[in-house]
């Protein structure tokens, strides 16, 4: 009888900790998905075709800390394929896929290192998100040229990297003390 019910209680856990990571997932990615929206909406233009804030960046980087890559990685794609839906077209669904992809098997190669902190991580994955989405519309346009552009996206997704990696890192912080 004890062994049963010890049996009935494992079962229980296992559920919740599923149900709590599916409800972890739902709210991450529904957060990442209004802060897609938030910056579809400011009027942010830099004048620079393809340079974005990526602040929905700053979800997927607490995810991949706090959850662990395979909680982050359906986080990413979930707010990638409904705000594509939503927001995009498919071909911005495309881009967006291309470089999280990239990005996101980089971010999980660096963080396992432990050699880089939050934001060493964050900048490389917008680096690299950027070099995705060059990918991309070179073989799309079939013209190499387009790799002329990515001085410019090389500077933005550093920049843009290292302020999703900070935004994150005090998050983190702030949910630590918490």
């Amino acid at each position: 009888m004890r062994s049963a019910d010890k049996t009935s209680q494992s079962k229980r856990q296992v559920q919740r900790s599923r149900s709590q990571i599916v409800a972890h997932v739902a709210l991450m990615a529904s957060l990442a998905l209004i802060f897609s929206y938030v910056e579809a909406i400011i009027p942010y233009n830099p004048g620079i075709p393809g340079v974005k804030l990526g602040i929905a960046n700053i979800v997927t980087v607490i995810a991949l800390y706090k959850f662990g890559w395979k909680d982050a990685a359906a986080v990413s794609v979930i707010r990638i394929v409904v705000a594509g839906l939503l927001f995009n077209g498919l071909f911005g669904m495309l881009y967006a896929l291309a470089g999280a992809v990239i990005s996101f098997a980089g971010m999980v190669v660096l963080k396992r290192t432990g050699l880089f902190s939050i934001a060493g991580v964050s900048m490389a994955g917008g680096v690299l998100h950027n070099l995705g989405q060059l990918l991309v519309a070179a073989a799309l346009i079939e013209d190499l040229r387009m790799f002329f552009y990515f001085p410019v996206l090389l500077f933005s997704g550093i920049i843009s990297g290292i302020a999703i990696g900070v935004a994150a890192t005090l998050i983190l912080r702030a949910l630590k003390k918490n």
